[in-house]
C-alpha cells in the first residue's frame, strides 16, 4: 500500500521517537535518530507543518483522577441520511462523557469511547442523554475490564 505522505527513514524515527514521548527535547531527539539538532528541528516543524503531527497533549491516568470507568457505546441511528450523520457527529462532539467517537460501517453508525467517574454517571449519560437523543435508535455498551495494551495510534516499525 503507497504512503500518502513522503517520508525517509529519518522522518520515521523521528515520529517514532515523538509518538513514544511527546516531551523529549530536540536534542535528546537528534541524538536518537542519528542526525544533529538543527536539521531534526526543521524535520519536526516540517512534520507538524505538513499535519503529519497533528498535536500535542499529555495523557492522563484516569483512575487516579477518580474517572474509574471506561465504556464503548455502539450507536444506531434511525436515519442516516447526511444531515443527520452530522447532526449525530456534532451532538457526540458537545458530551465531555464522551472522549473520542468515530462514524463506522456495519451495524452501527457511531463508535463511542466513554470515560466516566463511576458506574453511576455512564448509566445517566446512557439512560438520559444517548439513548433519549433524536433519532437514536440502537445503543449497545460495552465496559472494560482492564486495559490490556495502550500503544501510539500508529504502529511504526
Amino acid at each position: 500500500m503507497p504512503l500518502k505522505a513522503d517520508l525517509d527513514a529519518i522522518d520515521w524515527k523521528i515520529l517514532r521517537e515523538l509518538q513514544k514521548d511527546g516531551r523529549i527535547t530536540n536534542v535528546e531527539l537528534s541524538k536518537r535518530v542519528g542526525i544533529s539538532a538543527p536539521p531534526c528541528l526543521r524535520r519536526v516543524r516540517r512534520l507538524e507543518e505538513s499535519g503529519i503531527i497533528k498535536g500535542y497533549r499529555a495523557l492522563l491516568n484516569s483512575p487516579v483522577l477518580g474517572f474509574d470507568v471506561v465504556a464503548f457505546c455502539l450507536v444506531g441511528l434511525h436515519h442516516q441520511s447526511e444531515a443527520e450523520l452530522r447532526t449525530f457527529a456534532e451532538r457526540a462532539r458537545n458530551w465531555p462523557i464522551v472522549r473520542r467517537a468515530w462514524m463506522v460501517s456495519g451495524d452501527s453508525d457511531f463508535l463511542l469511547h466513554c470515560v466516566a467517574t463511576d458506574l453511576g454517571a455512564f448509566q445517566s449519560f446512557v439512560i438520559e442523554e444517548l439513548t433519549s437523543a433524536p433519532n437514536v435508535d440502537t445503543v449497545r455498551t460495552a465496559l472494560t475490564i482492564r486495559q490490556v495494551k495502550d500503544e501510539g495510534l500508529v504502529a511504526i516499525d
